[in-house]
């Protein structure tokens, strides 16, 4: 199983998560290509080697080329990303990044998620850094992401709202439920972009995996600290055994008997937008022969408190319960075989070493069933032949 692990002993920040990401082997010249696709003006990304502590890794720098005074909201930065050119995975990765910051803001301010406007994180480089994380994390193909203790500095840190104490209100309220550690170093070593790309990629926080590394990547980041060298390091390598990939995570219920039908399809769409793994409803005969369902939501540890306000809010249930849970995966990987549709994305899943299932990318089977008018399972059944030709050969 590939993995990262990100070892967050001086924090993390937008720009120090792209220059590990570029140290561990993503092209510039593909990130900047990528990131073009967002149709953003006013902008450039200078890439550099530098040091610190004698330390040699990579700095990356998102130059705003013009100056702008906007302050985009949650919806502003949707359209940007969706109306991209980006593949579907980067824009659901990029957009699950910042829901963690809008749902964080929601709460430091009291407001509604649909008001928040952005400040710092809605700029351009901001919106560069969100996205970048996603090209690079995709263009990677690891299988999961293991975070260390986070380092959040200490000090206070000036912002549209004035001298506020590190960490910043929304970086606490997107790292709550992950191991940290503070005052490490004086200054704002992790900022709410940095806390929410290690919050929407991890899959296990606080402790090293037993892992067989291949490479290390360094983020130079743009402080200076006379013993603690400011630089973000991450680890890519090999998760040793198909135990690695077993973690804890969080089963939320909740027995509804008495909500409109049509909602489930709305608050599901939330829940997965606010980072669930898995969303699904069970059909259950509750008290005095009532039909109900119960609504089960598999998340991550950390991010459970999000999806209750949304269950709370959107649902018409009054209690729901919690259960903490080994959730075990089958080791996986993707690659690319030729077919008389051009390349198709496939799908492998591994366990033990073995090879236990093998399939199409269903998304993109549909949009060339749709493109061509042909049965979808025509053109599964197509590509599945081509695999097992292919094997047959190989």
């Amino acid at each position: 199983m590939k993995v990262l692990y990100y070892d967050c002993f001086s924090g993390i920040s937008g720009d120090m998560n792209l220059g590990a990401m570029v140290d561990l082997g993503i092209d510039t010249g593909f990130l900047r290509s990528e990131l073009e696709k967002l149709r953003l003006e006013g902008w450039e990304l200078i890439s550099e080697k530098s040091q610190r502590h004698g330390i040699t890794g990579t700095r990356i720098t998102v130059r705003q080329t013009r100056h702008e005074h906007v302050h985009r909201h949650l919806s502003d930065i949707e359209k940007i990303i969706t109306g991209s050119a980006l593949p579907d995975k980067v824009k659901e990765l990029s957009m699950k990044i910042f829901m963690k910051i809008a749902q964080a803001e929601a709460a430091v301010h009291g407001i509604p998620l649909e008001v928040v406007h952005f400040h710092e994180v809605g700029a351009v480089d901001s919106i560069i850094d969100v996205t970048g994380a996603a090209i690079c994390f995709v263009a990677l193909g690891v299988e999961a992401v293991y975070v260390s203790e986070v380092e959040l500095g200490s000090g206070f840190v000036n912002c549209d709202h004035g001298r506020l104490p590190v960490p910043a209100p929304a970086t606490a309220e997107i790292i709550k439920g992950i191991p940290v550690r503070v005052g490490g170093v004086d200054f704002e070593a992790t900022t709410p972009t940095g806390a929410a790309i290690v919050t929407a990629l991890g899959t296990k926080f606080g402790t090293g995996p037993e892992l067989t590394i291949t490479k290390t990547g360094y983020g130079i980041g743009h402080k200076e600290h006379p013993v603690v060298p400011n630089l973000l390091r991450v680890f890519m390598g090999e998760a040793a055994g198909d135990n690695a990939r077993g973690h804890r995570a969080v089963l939320l219920e909740a027995n509804i008997d008495d909500m409109n039908p049509e909602f489930y399809d709305h608050i599901s769409d939330n829940l997965f937008r606010a980072g669930a793994a898995d969303v699904f409803f069970t059909q259950i005969i509750m008290k005095k022969g009532r039909p109900g369902v119960i609504l089960n939501v598999i998340c991550e540890k950390g991010s459970e408190n999000k999806l209750k306000e949304i269950i709370f809010t959107e649902s018409t249930t009054l209690g729901m319960r919690s259960f903490e849970f080994n959730k075990d995966t089958l080791a996986r990987e993707t690659f690319k075989v030729d077919t008389i549709y051009g390349e198709v994305t496939v799908k492998r899943s591994f366990f033990g070493g073995k090879q236990v299932s093998v399939k199409p990318e269903y998304e993109e089977c549909r949009k060339i069933a749709s493109e061509r008018n042909i049965p979808v399972k025509e053109v599964y059944n197509n590509i599945i032949s081509v695999i097992v030709n292919n094997k047959k050969q190989s």
